[in-house]
């Protein structure tokens, strides 16, 4: 089997009104991404997603659609898709960076591989560690305090059991918030905490110091990415459990929240690892220092949360039983880019036990809803 080609295309859909969110890098109601239809000379079809945010990866679909179309498929066209390991290496080679780009291709390879298998990519990578259905937890954007407490207390009766709540905005909102989110879930339901590395040192120990009574389970990225001593300084003085995500993109990047002990659990996904073989490597890395891993999002559309719904199932220290993740972002949306939709109900996400991916994308829809 050989890859024949590659193409991207550059989709935009917009969020639910009441799904649309705002965090500390700012609002977002649009998603704009790159779907990858790979094709192989004996005609199988395979998708992939780039789920990228400029303001997160740095990332834009017309940047992902050249370094696809123009760098990466040349150097992978030709490749066997089985050889998951040598595209990756090829594409490390002619460009750094460029996580989502690398993984659409590289969950593409898996689809068709899966496929031409006859099995769901999860087999491929050794089997199930868990059930096909997981439980989500919810993660809520810096909204005003009073929407941010109605929209709380309705995803409780709707059965989340987690609710993450965005912050890294206005200090004083920051805590309101937050509050208001404690008062609204009760004391049975845990809270945790996303700054998406808005807070300076200051801000967040001022917010810090101000919500000790709203027992926070964790703390996400509360301070800029890279920034392991003062995250230290931080997680040491309050006693916090810190959860990594915008410091931790490579194994060097693990290497130093480990080492510099600055976090107790650490997000991956097939997007921001560069793929799901690197994101399974990184957590192996981490559990083998006892670091537990979980499942973070970018708002993905159905190809990426299927590629993330096979790196949870499969892998065992993505430890979503202790550390609720997310796999939530097609719910998100308006539409849907496949024909039979991940299903989501509530806080539950099941993974299809379909050939590949698991999931078929509507390409005449894709043509429909593409950027020009």
């Amino acid at each position: 089997m050989k890859i024949t080609s590659i193409k991207a295309i550059p989709v935009r859909i917009p969020l639910r009104p009441e799904r649309r969110m705002i965090s500390a890098l700012g609002k977002h109601d649009v998603s704009e991404f790159v779907l990858v239809r790979l094709t192989t000379d004996d005609g199988l079809v395979g998708a992939g997603e780039a789920t990228v945010t400029a303001r997160w990866s740095g990332e834009t679909v017309w940047g992902a659609q050249a370094m696809i179309e123009k760098m990466f498929g040349p150097i992978v066209i030709g490749c066997d898709p089985h050889d998951i390991e040598n595209i990756s290496a090829r594409m490390d080679a002619v460009a750094v960076g460029n996580w989502f780009a690398k993984a659409a291709i590289e969950m593409a390879c898996w689809d068709v591989v899966g496929k031409a298998a006859g099995k769901p990519v999860y087999e491929l990578l050794g089997g199930a560690v868990r059930p096909l259905t997981i439980r989500n937890r919810f993660s809520l954007g810096a909204y005003e305090p009073d929407v941010a407490r109605e929209r709380a207390r309705q995803l409780v009766a709707d059965g989340f059991q987690t609710i993450k709540v965005k912050v890294g905005t206005d200090a004083s909102q920051d805590v309101a918030r937050v509050k208001a989110v404690r008062e609204a879930i009760g004391t049975g339901t845990e809270l945790t905490i996303d700054a998406n590395g808005g807070w300076s040192f200051k801000d967040a120990a001022a917010c810090l110091s101000q919500l000790t009574d709203c027992n926070v389970a964790l703390v996400e990225q509360p301070l800029a990415r890279g920034d392991y001593t003062e995250t230290k300084k931080l997680r040491d003085e309050f006693g916090l459990r810190i959860l990594a995500d915008e410091s931790c993109f490579d194994p060097v990047h693990v290497q130093e929240v480990i080492e510099r002990q600055c976090c107790d659990a650490i997000t991956l996904y097939p997007g921001k690892q560069g793929g799901i073989a690197k994101a399974r490597a990184m957590a192996a890395q981490a559990g083998q220092h006892g670091i537990p891993c979980t499942i973070g999002s970018n708002l993905e559309w159905d190809v990426g949360a299927a590629a993330m719904m096979h790196f949870v199932v499969s892998t065992p220290n993505v430890q979503i039983e202790t550390i609720p993740g997310d796999c939530l972002g097609p719910s998100y949306h308006e539409f849907s880019v496949v024909h039979e939709p991940l299903q989501i109900d509530g806080p539950f996400t099941t993974l299809p036990a379909s050939v590949g991916l698991g999931v078929e994308v509507d390409w005449d829809f894709v043509s429909e809803h593409a950027i020009g």
